[in-house]
């Protein structure tokens, strides 16, 4: 069985990140407040140091404090309302043409986990299992904390989680197919057998066509 694995940011979602999207909506539904922005300033300034440029990708802290049953419960009923509009159909078709044929599904994205299960749970026509593999955020006490990720999919990440997941399945890399929009994902689709640029950016779009790589859509 081969392995199909999709980033969603940018690749199976068009727009604004789902993250964004989150952020905005939890701010309009009262959730975001004082110490969860005080949280989030404070992360990306001590932080700054250990991850440079990509901070705030790493900064969950904006949940700071609050339960996570709830947020994510609220989440789920929020996608399901929302995410209609989100699709971009050529990679949401490539996936129910990988489910049809028998492979296994991956959505491995940097979002939060608990948004991206939402998001799997939402994608209209998906009926098997998905494997999500998404941001795993710190926690205690069924609360989040203002702390680093515990594992956050980007960049060589992605990679290395990919490869752990071939050992672990007994696949082999050049049955991987991989779905990814970024320059970030360049570990990640040098990695497989199959790699698939989706609406690349510039970075992407350049080493897609050096390499001969499929190239499914533009931005």
């Amino acid at each position: 069985m081969a392995l199909a694995v999709f980033d969603i940011d940018g690749t199976l979602v068009q727009g604004a990140s789902t993250e964004k999207r989150l952020f905005a909506g939890l701010c309009r539904g009262g959730w975001i407040e004082a110490p969860q922005l005080l949280a989030f300033l404070g992360f990306a300034w001590r932080h700054a140091g250990a991850y440079g440029s990509q901070v705030m990708k790493k900064d969950k802290a904006y949940l700071e404090g609050l339960d996570c049953a709830a947020v994510e419960a609220w989440t789920r009923a929020w996608v399901r309302q929302v995410a209609g509009s989100w699709w971009f159909e050529p990679a949401v078709q490539r996936l129910q043409q990988h489910q049809v044929a028998g492979d296994g599904i991956v959505l491995l994205s940097g979002t939060p986990q608990f948004l991206a299960e939402a998001i799997a749970a939402a994608l209209a026509g998906v009926a098997t299992p998905v494997l999500v593999i998404g941001t795993q955020l710190a926690t205690a006490e069924g609360r989040f904390l203002p702390l680093p990720p515990r594992v956050h999919p980007f960049g060589e990440a992605k990679r290395q989680l990919v490869e752990e997941l071939c050992a672990t399945r007994g696949v082999a890399p050049v049955d991987v197919h991989a779905y990814a929009d970024t320059a970030h994902d360049l570990p990640l689709l040098q990695l497989v057998g199959h790699p698939v640029a989706v609406r690349p950016d510039r970075g992407l779009r350049h080493a897609a066509r050096r390499a001969g790589w499929e190239i499914l859509g533009e931005r």
